[in-house]
């Protein structure tokens, strides 16, 4: 799954257009390494999204691209909020 439609289907980030317009800043990297909104993700990859001047940092649990408004926290495993 591509990392910008992941971002949105776990509700990390509202929209898809955001989602993508983050990555295209360098705002969104994983492992350390800025992506694109076209990297696909794996499960056990650790994600950093900068908010401003807050970070969140977490691994991808699970790839399910209909999650539900439920299910959408189970895809991913908070390690850090800054």
């Amino acid at each position: 799954m591509r990392i910008d439609k992941f971002l949105k289907v776990s509700r990390i980030l509202k929209r898809r257009s955001v989602a993508a317009s983050a990555c295209g800043s360098s705002r969104v990297s994983v492992g350390g390494k800025p992506v694109k909104p076209a990297y696909r993700v794996k499960i056990g990859d650790v994600v950093t999204v900068e908010f401003g001047n807050r970070k969140l940092v977490f691994e991808v649990k699970s790839l399910n691209e209909k999650a539900s408004k439920e299910e959408a926290a189970t895809l991913y495993e908070i390690r850090e909020e800054i």
